[in-house]
């Protein structure tokens, strides 16, 4: 009988690492550490120096981090925010949270990211912020974004939830807007023990405002210099997080071990299999393939006992949360079929050689039916 493969395996990750979390979290209890802490000042300054940035502000998730970055830069009622609408809609979220607007861009076919080429369009006298997103571990184009932006005087933020330690021109991501937000979601490339986020910058006064911000608007207990949010991490994941960075880069590593197999073994079949750029050094958070018959492909890997996922099935423009921004279908025409079409196989460190091969024989059984 064919094994099954799973979608994503955590307990396969945490296993080897096990004794070495319950210390860590062990010693947190001890010190009762439960809201930020030392565990977590520690990540802070380990996590910067893997971004090469500055500074680490760690959060309670990575829709927190958004949010504040957009309150550093200003952004408020009346101003709009450039993005995608084919990504996580927490990206968006974080416009809503200061009163902006969404305005989307369509996406490159080849990569999934925003389309440089498509941006100045969209630029008004109320944009104030462009919010790319490294989407699916692959880092955006930069340079000509960054041109655009210092050209219209605006701000880049960097989504980075899916792509820790991703390299644009050998460099990597996270220090070339003026902020660049991660997440720590468990099933991250790098993943708490439950929520978590972080934004790095090498701007010392947005760190300073950045930390007050998560701790309710204060740096001295029970004063508030402005209204702020309870986005403190705990000190659990800043002591999980803190095994594990020291392993992201391996886990990197496998995963490009895998992507790179499953493109020699499904180079010939009708699939349109996700590409890397000269430019780019993928960390593979995501495996998308696609194909019209994407729903039926679907069902026939499930049947068979490969998981598979779907990021994702439905624009942001094009949600019921969104219906008052005015888009119609067809406004975004490369994202929809994105939409349609996309795919996400198995992808992680632990996968075997006898997984990725099941997990090619069964996609070629369906093309051969």
């Amino acid at each position: 009988m064919n094994e099954k493969v799973q979608y994503l395996d955590l307990p396969a990750q945490i296993r080897p690492l096990r004794k070495e979390i319950d210390a860590a979290i062990a010693r947190n209890l001890d010190a009762c550490s439960f809201c930020l802490g030392p565990d977590v000042v520690q990540f802070e300054k380990d996590f910067a120096k893997f971004c090469g940035a500055e500074h680490c502000v760690a959060f309670n998730s990575g829709t927190s981090a958004l949010h504040i970055a957009l309150m550093l830069l200003n952004v408020g009622p009346g101003d709009e925010v450039i993005s995608t609408p084919h990504t996580f809609v927490a990206t968006s979220w974080a416009i809503s949270y200061v009163n902006a607007k969404p305005v989307y861009v369509d996406i490159d076919d080849a990569t999934f990211n925003l389309d440089p080429k498509l941006i100045e369009k969209a630029i008004t006298p109320r944009t104030k912020v462009i919010m790319p997103v490294h989407l699916y571990g692959h880092p955006f184009d930069l340079d000509p974004i960054l041109a655009i932006a210092k050209k219209h005087n605006l701000a880049v933020v960097e989504d980075s939830a899916q792509a820790h330690g991703a390299k644009y021109k050998g460099k990597t991501i996270g220090t070339f807007g003026a902020i660049s937000c991660f997440s720590f979601y468990p099933g991250k490339n790098l993943g708490a023990a439950g929520e978590g986020g972080a934004l790095v910058t090498n701007n010392p006064e947005f760190a300073k405002r950045a930390r007050s911000l998560r701790e309710h608007g204060s740096s001295v207990r029970y004063y508030h210099d402005e209204v702020g949010f309870n986005y403190r991490m705990e000190g659990i994941q800043g002591a999980v997080l803190g095994v594990k960075l020291p392993h992201l880069n391996s886990w990197t590593a496998g995963r490009q071990r895998v992507a790179k197999r499953y493109a020699e073994l499904l180079k010939d079949t009708p699939l349109q299999l996700p590409t890397q750029a000269s430019w780019a050094e993928s960390v593979w958070h995501l495996y998308v393939v696609r194909h019209p018959k994407r729903d039926e492909l679907k069902k026939h890997l499930e049947a068979n006992g490969v998981g598979c996922a779907l990021h994702y099935p439905l624009p942001l423009h094009l949600q019921k949360c969104y219906a008052n921004l005015g888009y119609a279908a067809g406004a975004f025409p490369v994202s929809e079929r994105a939409a349609r079409e996309c795919l996400s196989l198995p992808i992680y460190p632990e996968l075997t050689d006898a997984h990725i091969q099941r997990v090619a024989t069964v996609i070629k059984d369906f093309f051969a039916k």
